[in-house]
């Protein structure tokens, strides 16, 4: 059974890094979701201030179901 020790502590620093991997680009992740949501208010907020219209969603389809172009 000593070479099951050995190979869950071979492993171990894998997994850690792995886990530590994960965690990072996570956090990378939410930040920048974070902010793209943050900066979007932030625009709607001055556009309502200089009296231009609301922009548009980038992902949304128009309303007739037709598509330009």
């Amino acid at each position: 059974m000593e070479w099951l020790a050995n190979a869950a502590w071979s492993l171990l620093p894998t997994a850690v890094a792995g886990v530590f991997f994960w965690l990072i680009i996570r956090l990378i992740l939410r930040a920048d979701r974070t902010e793209r949501r943050v900066y979007t208010e932030i625009e709607a907020q001055e556009r309502a201030k200089a009296g231009l219209p609301p922009k548009k969603q980038a992902g949304s389809a128009p309303k007739n179901g037709s598509v330009s172009g």
